[in-house]
């Protein structure tokens, strides 16, 4: 698409896949957008759309107000950004790396130090779905800076939601939710090697897994309310009943010699909380279990 005289001008930092997806809406979008990678070939799928190329970060920083960072830590968007130096003055970066929110702050101070507007960001969707209906992005940050940003910002697509002004806000949820997604994971490669080594093919296994995540809403939802409150009531479901129906995985699968740490580690938390006379408690009563840190 060709670059229309209404949009914002935009310079991509990171050419990654999440970058290069990031630049392809922004064109797309009709915005002059420009790019630039430590290694310029992963650039040119973008380039071959319309992006122009820029020899380093200091001017691709100087071809746009918006300034869009996606790299693989905050560690490496700080470098990239001590690269661009003085170019980035006036203008406002927004960073769409993944890390914590610690270290959304220090990058959010080293911008405030430079005369820099700052927004942190977090992608909540694959790649696939950058520059289309179903993206998903979180900011944190000034509100004025989100404001004026926000009609460029929202053609990569989707639902955007502004959390707030602490720039760490954004990356709090993005820690929260992956912490359930790859615990999810971790729990479902964990049941396809278990019903793997009974000889149940995991393809198999798909249509029942789905039913378990279907109930999971209401569940999610309840185990939130009892945290929020404080209060965990377990009268339909116990810790001493979670924990038993955990010890019965985790023998079935030390007997078939597969790794258990997953699982005992989770045992463990349960176990704890039981010894502290919370074992008619709900579930949910492990919020404060975690929150007390590792076991002595």
């Amino acid at each position: 698409m060709l670059a229309q005289a209404d949009r914002t001008p935009v310079t991509v930092l990171g050419m990654g896949p999440m970058g290069r997806a990031l630049a392809g809406a922004f064109i797309d979008s009709g915005h002059p957008t420009t790019v630039w990678n430590r290694s310029a070939a992963r650039a040119q799928p973008v380039v071959a759309k319309g992006a122009a190329p820029a020899p380093s970060a200091a001017e691709a920083a100087q071809a746009s107000p918006l300034v869009v960072v996606c790299v693989l830590d905050d560690r490496a968007a700080l470098a990239v950004l001590d690269s661009a130096g003085d170019a980035l003055k006036g203008r406002t970066v927004v960073n769409l790396t993944t890390d914590s929110p610690e270290r959304a702050r220090e990058v959010a101070a080293w911008a405030e130090q430079r005369g820099v507007d700052y927004l942190d960001g977090s992608i909540m969707t694959p790649t696939t779905t950058i520059g289309g209906p179903a993206a998903q992005v979180l900011y944190s940050g000034p509100q004025e800076v989100y404001a004026r940003h926000r009609a460029a910002l929202a053609d990569i697509g989707g639902a955007a939601v502004y959390l707030g002004t602490d720039p760490g806000r954004a990356a709090a949820f993005d820690v929260a939710l992956l912490d359930l997604f790859w615990s999810t994971m971790s729990g479902y490669v964990h049941a396809l090697a278990l019903a793997r080594s009974e000889g149940i093919p995991p393809s198999t296994l798909v249509p029942f897994a789905r039913g378990i995540v279907d109930i999971l809403p209401e569940i999610m939802a309840e185990l939130a309310r009892q945290a929020e409150a404080g209060e965990y009531p377990g009268e339909d479901s116990s810790l001493v009943s979670a924990a038993a129906g955990i010890e019965h995985i985790v023998h079935a699968a030390k007997a078939r010699g597969l790794d258990t740490g997953v699982l005992s580690a989770a045992k463990d938390l349960a176990d704890r909380a039981i010894a502290a006379e919370h074992g008619e408690d709900s579930f949910a009563r492990l919020v404060e279990t975690v929150a007390q840190g590792p076991a002595a």
